[in-house]
């Protein structure tokens, strides 16, 4: 019996990445001890097929929280606003979950013991975006030279949610949590707290970001028992392009010690003449090695 699972979501359009995120996984899980749940978004049935040999388990997503049929408006992939908050009900056989957003892939398998450890005795494993390298972290607008507006992720969307101004202040500079990917426990009680700003998250705002916006309350506001990861555990290449390491074949941090990337995650996509690389798998871009040239390079798995 597996004890831990690995789980992600895609609906068709994002078939391929999943199916990349999947290969990663395995590459380095070849005793398959950890179990690789699928939660459906509106996948083909072909690609179904592919993935029941490769995966333990495949549910559909629902909608676990009731969300307007406007906003929704056919956009089933919006489930994974939602349902990532449920885990357990889809998946009750396991003890620990680990979620890998479908845009992104294992690049080395100790962040993933490390993402399973975190969350021992009920805490939230999660990574800040912020690190060595970042230029900026929260955006304003200057007003006659010394006012200024806060234009934060977390605080605009805690505005247009309506969650309270004194709620939206305590976010507005607080470091921004990527949900993208997280670790909890079967029996954590951030599942509850996180379920209940979800509902009030959702009422207001817009499905997309919700369920980061609640997350970042449930750290911020309710002060949940949260183990914060290094930022190689969920590296958002839109925030901070990796360099590669020739010499052993991997993508690294950009800084010393040039730590090895963990988990690259390709949030936002990586653009190049208005081409997604998350969906046009030909994107290439000049990426740095540490032997100082600039070479061309994906940053997809595989690829």
């Amino acid at each position: 019996m597996k004890k831990n699972a690995i789980v992600s979501l895609a609906d068709s359009n994002y078939f391929n990445l999943l199916n990349e995120l999947i290969d990663s996984i395995k590459q380095f899980n070849t005793n398959n001890s950890v179990a690789i749940c699928i939660l459906d978004a509106g996948l083909e049935k072909e690609q179904l097929n592919k993935l029941s040999d490769k995966v333990d388990e495949i549910k559909s997503a629902n909608w676990d929280i009731q969300v307007s049929s406007i906003k929704v408006r056919g956009k089933e992939w919006l489930k994974s606003q939602v349902s990532r908050a449920f885990l357990p009900k889809y998946f009750p056989n396991y003890e620990k979950y680990l979620w890998i957003d479908c845009d992104a892939w294992v690049n080395d398998w100790n962040v993933i013991d490390l993402y399973f450890k975190a969350c021992e005795n009920g805490k939230l494993g999660i990574t800040q975006t912020i690190g060595p390298g970042y230029r900026v972290t929260s955006k304003v607008n200057w007003l006659f030279g010394k006012l200024a507006l806060i234009k934060s992720q977390n605080f605009k969307h805690a505005v247009s949610s309506k969650i309270g101004m004194d709620k939206a202040r305590k976010l507005a500079f607080a470091p921004h949590v990527n949900i993208g990917v997280f670790s909890l426990e079967k029996n954590s009680s951030c599942w509850n707290t996180w379920q209940k700003n979800l509902e009030t998250t959702l009422k207001s705002g817009k499905i997309f970001g919700s369920e980061g916006l609640a997350i970042n309350m449930s750290i911020y506001i309710d002060e949940v028992d949260t183990e914060f990861l290094p930022l190689n555990c969920n590296w958002i290449a839109s925030n901070l392009l990796p360099k590669f390491d020739e010499s052993n074949n991997t993508f690294v941090e950009p800084f010393l010690p040039n730590n090895k990337i963990g988990i690259m995650h390709l949030a936002a996509g990586i653009w190049d003449n208005k081409k997604d690389m998350r969906i046009d798998s030909s994107v290439k871009i000049q990426i740095q090695t540490l032997e100082n040239k600039s070479i061309l390079k994906s940053l997809r798995f595989g690829h």
